[in-house]
């Protein structure tokens, strides 16, 4: 007995694993005689056989939904010590629950295609698919609609209970007043299928009432059907609304996009870092995606994707394919302190540097993740890069210094505005095209000759260390991991791997 309870009630037996491909053989085989069968002919020889195959399957289901049902142990008895006839009732009640449960009901449902008429009906196996395959990681859309019918059982079951009243009332009304005037009403089950469907408003016609009375009854069954419609709506908006909107967390995940940028963080006001990443990027070919633990606001542009999740916990940031990513902007909150805002960025750091040195396919890649992180405190600049960041902003320090510096030195603040923000002129990061063979900083500066295509080299930049030297001595020694940095008004040296200005 613990074997079977085992083989259809324990997801991490070898016995339920193999009972699960045995079924799933049988469910793919049926689908597949399912199919066949309207392309061989009614006299061909086979058919017999093929006949004989099919109710063997469908027998084969039916006594793998008896077993299910029957090796199955209602939770109340694992709690409490029940008499012989307080067991029995837990026992028929408890698997009476059980087979009411949606999923255990699409297999009843599918024993029924042991009817001829109803054959059809074995294709709805395959959504056996939505209970074993891990298809979905974060939010199950169709776990959560399960759960949702479970949770709100009671609801559903006030909205169906008034929707049998009224059919049945309804229904016995008809029948009393019409079957002695009406020819199309013989039965009370003809007067239930004029409720019926009276009140759901599909009017076929098949069916009308020819008294007045019973003109006066179908009235109040479709004021009655618009009230249980409305019920049906809440009740449904109630319980599926949050259940279907969990795809969004899987939409991006299983998507093919590479090479996008991943903007972790967000918070009102940080609307012109959006604007100014889409200024510099090509939004064809570098998606950008927002990934924060919040609702998409209504400012957010609709060029950009919004993904819900939390950077600081490992377990979420597959959700934007962190490992297929080109680079990854941290952004420090406003609404705090700034030690605080700079806790969360440098977790935020770790974790990411954590998830992408355990991921098989970060080895794989040409270019490592560039990540880019906003401190505001300058006591955890050094923090940040231990912690992994590529490049630090200090923001905060980077306005106060411009504003400082403008008080004796006037004009330095407004031209370094125009060097940062995208304009004529910007600062651009690259590499040494190939064929050049420099070994100091002058060297290198001559042999670029940037003056005559409208550049200015202004500093170099080692992509190893990410030590930056502005403006140094011409014998400043330079070899094949030197960056240039240059300011031009287009890029005139080969980038990095991402669009837009360094």
């Amino acid at each position: 007995m613990q074997i079977l309870e085992a083989a259809f009630h324990a997801p991490e037996s070898r016995a339920y694993r193999a009972v699960e491909v045995v079924v799933w053989s049988l469910i793919l085989t049926s689908v597949v005689l399912l199919l066949a069968e309207p392309l061989i002919p009614s006299d061909h020889g086979s058919r017999p056989f093929l006949r004989w195959v099919d109710s063997a399957l469908l027998a084969a289901f039916a006594v793998e939904l008896v077993l299910r049902v029957a090796t199955f142990r209602p939770p109340d008895l694992l709690v409490f010590h029940r008499p012989p006839l307080g067991r029995l009732r837990v026992h028929m009640l408890g698997r009476l629950r059980f087979v009411l449960q949606p999923m255990m009901l699409i297999d009843v449902v599918t024993v029924l295609a042991l009817v001829p008429g109803l054959r059809g009906l074995r294709a709805l196996r395959l959504l056996r698919l939505l209970r074993t395959a891990r298809l979905f990681r974060y939010g199950n859309p169709f776990a959560g609609l399960f759960h949702a019918f479970e949770r709100d059982r009671f609801l559903f079951l006030l909205a169906f209970s008034f929707l049998m009243v009224q059919v049945g009332l309804g229904g016995l009304s008809l029948f009393l007043i019409e079957s002695a005037h009406n020819p199309n009403v013989d039965s009370p089950a003809d007067a239930i299928w004029l409720a019926l469907v009276t009140i759901t408003t599909v009017g076929f016609g098949d069916i009308t009432p020819v008294t007045g009375l019973g003109r006066i009854v179908a009235g109040v069954l479709m004021v009655g059907g618009m009230i249980t419609l409305a019920m049906f709506a809440g009740v449904v908006g109630h319980s599926l609304l949050n259940a279907v909107l969990s795809i969004r967390e899987e939409q991006f995940r299983m998507s093919s996009y590479v090479n996008h940028l991943v903007v972790c963080g967000y918070e009102p006001g940080m609307d012109l870092l959006l604007s100014t990443i889409l200024a510099e990027l090509d939004g064809e070919q570098t998606k950008v995606v927002i990934f924060a633990d919040l609702e998409r606001p209504p400012e957010i542009p609709p060029e950009l994707y919004w993904v819900r999740g939390d950077p600081t916990k490992e377990s979420e940031l597959d959700k934007v394919r962190i490992v297929r990513s080109a680079a990854i902007v941290v952004a420090g909150a406003r609404r705090i302190a700034p030690q605080q805002a700079d806790a969360i960025t440098l977790l935020t750091l770790f974790t990411i540097r954590a998830y992408l040195k355990r991921q098989r396919a970060n080895a794989q890649r040409h270019q490592p993740v560039y990540v880019v992180a906003e401190i505001l405190d300058s006591e955890n600049v050094e923090h940040a890069r231990a912690a992994g960041a590529d490049e630090v902003i200090e923001t905060r320090r980077l306005g106060f210094s411009m504003l400082a510096h403008a008080i004796e030195h006037h004009g330095t603040a407004d031209t370094l505005s125009q060097v940062v923000l995208r304009g004529e002129n910007n600062l651009y990061s690259g590499r040494v095209p190939d064929g050049v063979d420099s070994r100091t900083y002058g060297e290198l500066v001559t042999a670029l000759d940037l003056r005559r295509r409208g550049g200015i080299v202004i500093g170099v930049t080692n992509s190893k260390s990410g030590r930056e030297s502005v403006n140094p001595a011409d014998d400043f020694p330079v070899d094949h991991d030197t960056r240039v940095l240059y300011l031009a008004r287009e890029r005139l040296l080969e980038g990095a791997g991402t669009a837009g200005p360094a």
